[in-house]
């Protein structure tokens, strides 16, 4: 998601207002009963090897910590490890490099131009490169081949830095006031997302232009509405009477895919772009004001397009805050927004196949004390029939995790006429509650969390990973003694933990979980209340404001950063560690990116020896234009504004990363 800016940790583009009214007790206080000295030593302790440590030894290891040696030690990770930078270009591990794939305005499409960032036009963004990118997935070539050297990459276009896209804009958020019909056309054609086939020969990796199976999916993209909500009144338009149809995808930052094989999109900060007197004065004012939705618009698209002008098309935000189902091997299929996981501010929805055969898609609601959803589909996929599974998102039970104190967490069912969720709660049917499902969250009694982000699950130990980025406006009447954070600057990763973790009988249908904390970021000894395993502020291996993850094939986590430049003093950048053994906890720093530039969307090819990154937002500073950015990545060209890109990260000798 965006960058922060340099006066808070809320990033002025999507203007993190808190939205809940009534936020209540956080996991801050959760937190602050879990981490008793007896439970803090069994998580820091991990299993496999440390699980055999005595409690003496556990104290020592805390009490006295060791510096971590650049390979080799408890870490299985043995990488020489980075030390921490601010700096106009990336670094990465020795013995590693960083390949470029492709960049902001490079040719996708059949006929696309060359980049020129002094004649753009929203003709040629539809056909190239679009900006800001952010969750990656990889797909094979050919389909099921499990090729690590030939694919597809699936690309999120999250926004666009208007400041950074166009000559005489100015700096910041008030240069999207600035523009004008034709650059709003080019910001919209920005957006949505790339598929572009990629290829690696003779060790490095190239972009495919014109690859049969390339797409661009934009603003202007057909999509069909499915689910509770499809037809409902609050998504009927001018244009689309039916409340079926919808052009485009807005704001896309994470995502996930299926066992079925189709790619999952997740629309986060929609908010931003609609804006108008409705906004306060509509029969929805108060829906709108829970999303975020406010009369002036944080970009200016509703001064040229009436669809994004609330007292012309009031009901438009209602279709957009879904996530996007679509099939990334067939450039004509038409993407689906599948309702019934419920609309807010999704960073993602990422899979996990339970013991039955039924999945889960867990999801984060971005935004500070917001909630951590999962759906349950109605029925298992079916493996043998693909056609079988074409609309299984259509039917299942979306809910909402409530935390509770020793350890134990419960999830809550958002099924109209369960609870609150009735009639006299506004609630007149299922479409109601997906399309207020922050409000039916709140009603029902769910945790406020501090800015969930990405939730991955870990194939090897079957755990569920939450990234919560930061909250820095909890107060200390939302915290309890043992977590002193009352500002929680730097975030945390929470470890849910199914019945039948590690073992072929996970349940990840369950309404009932165990939780623990796997660390709580921030520079030890200097930040209070961080947890990890032996960490120092003498290495790179503290962390800051943790966003995305992902798990190499031994179930080794690797978490991007989003803020830390702000909060902590230090590039955003990726770092790795167990889960499980002595090594648990133990984050060490592989990549850092350039000024301005978040991490995002890491994933590894299935033999583990390349790592696709998005390098989102190079640049992003206080008081960089287009005309003097803060960095010019990747291409350093006098006269060139920095470029979001993808790149590859591959081992010299051609091995495993990290190992």
């Amino acid at each position: 998601m965006p960058n922060k800016s340099d006066t808070d940790l809320d990033p002025p583009e999507i203007e993190d207002i808190g939205s809940n009214p009534a936020p209540g007790r956080g996991l801050g206080d959760m937190i602050a009963a879990r981490l008793t000295r007896r439970a803090a030593l069994r998580g820091l302790a991990g299993a496999g090897a440390a699980a055999a440590l005595t409690e003496a030894l556990v104290t020592e290891a805390i009490a006295q910590p060791m510096p971590v040696p650049m390979q080799g030690g408890p870490s299985t990770l043995t990488f020489p490890e980075l030390r921490h930078q601010l700096s106009q270009t990336q670094a990465v591990a020795e013995g590693y490099e960083a390949q470029m794939v492709i960049r902001w305005g490079d040719p996708v499409l059949e006929g696309a131009p060359a980049y020129d960032p002094k004649a753009q036009t929203k003709e040629a963004q539809a056909k190239q490169f679009g900006y800001n990118n952010d969750y990656l997935d990889y797909w094979p070539l050919p389909a099921g081949s499990g090729s690590s050297d030939h694919g597809l990459l699936c690309v999120n276009h999250e926004y666009t830095n208007t400041n950074l896209m166009f000559e005489g804009v100015g700096e910041g958020r008030a240069a999207r006031g600035r523009t004008n019909a034709a650059q709003v056309g080019i910001e919209i054609a920005a957006h949505g997302m790339t598929v572009v086939e990629v290829k690696k020969e003779n060790g490095t990796w190239r972009s495919v232009p014109g690859g049969r199976f390339n797409r661009r999916i934009t603003m202007e993209t057909p999509m069909r509405v499915s689910g509770p909500a499809a037809g409902h009144p609050r998504l009927q338009t001018r244009a689309d009477p039916s409340g079926t149809r919808v052009l485009g995808t807005l704001n896309n930052c994470a995502g996930g895919n299926t066992p079925w094989g189709t790619v999952i999109t997740a629309e986060e900060n929609f908010n931003n772009y609609f804006g108008g007197a409705a906004a306060e004065t509509d029969p929805q004012a108060e829906a709108y004001k829970r999303y975020g939705i406010q009369k002036d618009a944080t970009w200016s698209w509703g001064r040229h397009v009436e669809r994004f002008d609330l007292d012309k098309e009031p009901n438009e935000p209602n279709r957009f805050g879904w996530v996007v189902e679509f099939d990334p091997y067939d450039p004509e299929s038409v993407p689906v927004k599948r309702t019934a996981l419920g609309r807010f501010k999704h960073e993602g929805a990422t899979h996990a196949v339970s013991h039955d055969g039924r999945v889960a898609f867990y999801m984060g609601d971005d935004e500070r004390f917001e909630f951590l959803y999962k759906f349950v589909t109605a029925r298992p996929w079916n493996r043998d029939n693909p056609a079988a599974n074409r609309d299984l998102m259509d039917e299942g039970t979306l809910y909402v995790a409530q935390f509770a104190e020793r350890g134990r967490m419960r999830w809550l069912p958002l099924v109209h006429g369960t609870g609150p969720l009735t009639a006299e709660n506004g609630f007149a049917n299922q479409a109601d509650v997906v399309i207020e499902a922050r409000r039916a969250a709140t009603l029902a009694g769910a945790t406020p969390m501090d800015r969930p982000e990405d939730v991955e699950t870990n194939p090897v130990n079957g755990r569920v990973y939450v990234m919560l980025t930061n909250n820095s406006r909890r107060t200390p009447q939302q915290v309890g003694p043992a977590n002193a954070r009352a500002a929680n600057l730097h975030g945390h990763v929470v470890e849910v933990i199914p019945p039948g973790a590690g073992t072929p009988q996970v349940d990840h249908t369950a309404t009932e979980a165990r939780w623990e904390v796997f660390i709580a970021a921030g520079k030890p000894g200097i930040d209070p209340g961080t947890r990890y395993h032996r960490a120092t502020s003498e290495t790179g291996g503290w962390l800051s404001c943790p966003d995305n993850v992902a798990f190499d094939s031994k179930g080794r986590i690797w978490i991007s950063t989003d803020g830390a430049p702000v909060a902590a003093g230090i590039a955003d950048g990726i770092w790795a560690a167990d889960t499980d053994g002595y090594g648990r906890a133990l984050t060490r720093l592989f990549y850092q990116a350039p000024t301005g530039a978040e991490v995002c969307g890491p994933r590894f090819t299935p033999d583990d020896r390349t790592l696709f990154l998005a390098i989102q937002h190079p640049g992003e500073d206080p008081g960089s234009t287009y005309e003097r950015p803060s960095t010019r990545w990747p291409d350093f060209k006098e006269g060139e504004p920095p470029r979001p890109s993808v790149i590859a990260i591959v081992k010299k000798d051609g091995g495993e990363i990290g190992s």
